[in-house]
């Protein structure tokens, strides 16, 4: 059975977005990255075990597909964005009730009951489901008990205030799967449900 990974760049308080605009991650998915060359590789070999990229309706219409799309045209030959071509080769699957139809390349929409939807994901065969975000779309898996493992790029900044993940599903214990810490300052943290 396949595994739902979720995927989150997170602030030490624990916060995925920062309600004022400040610069607080090490890396935002543009061109400046203050990730150092371990993490570089750590993150693209997660890419090794997962075919398939769960989005939310909101994040394919701001143009993740689009955007990972263009960075392996750009750094085709660049090892640390050969995760941009492994975006571009999985299939990605946007869960909404809205769009009645793919816009995007090796892109399927699936409707209806998130669950449901999510659960026939995971039975299927072949390698395992990555999720980014948003933060809403993460806080409703997470809410429905569908996250097999979390991956939180802790990054050394504290916001103070901002969008949680954690909020709307209640207490819940986790295993740790194993943590490390990067020279660049990051923490990357694995947990799995207890339970």
């Amino acid at each position: 059975m396949k595994k739902l990974i979720l995927q989150m760049q997170m602030s030490v308080d624990g916060f995925v977005g920062a309600v004022e605009d400040h610069r607080w991650q090490l890396w935002d998915w543009g061109e400046e990255s203050d990730w150092d060359d371990e993490l570089k590789a750590d993150f693209n070999a997660v890419f090794d075990t997962v075919d398939t990229i769960l989005l939310s309706r909101k994040m394919a219409e701001d143009g993740y597909v689009g955007h990972w799309s263009n960075a392996a045209r750009k750094y085709p030959q660049d090892r640390f964005h050969a995760f941009a071509q492994r975006i571009v080769e999985a299939q990605k699957v946007v869960l909404s009730d809205r769009l009645k139809a793919s816009r995007w390349e090796r892109t399927r929409v699936a409707g209806g009951d998130l669950p449901r939807e999510v659960n026939a994901l995971k039975a299927g065969e072949g390698g395992d489901i990555a999720v980014f975000g948003g933060a809403s779309f993460a806080s409703a898996l997470i809410a429905a008990g569908l996250v097999d493992e979390f991956q939180l790029f802790i990054n050394p900044a504290v916001l103070g205030a901002g969008r949680r993940i954690f909020d709307q599903g209640g207490f819940a214990r986790l295993k740790l799967l194993g943590s490390k810490a990067y020279a660049c300052g990051m923490v990357v943290s694995r947990y799995a449900p207890a339970g």
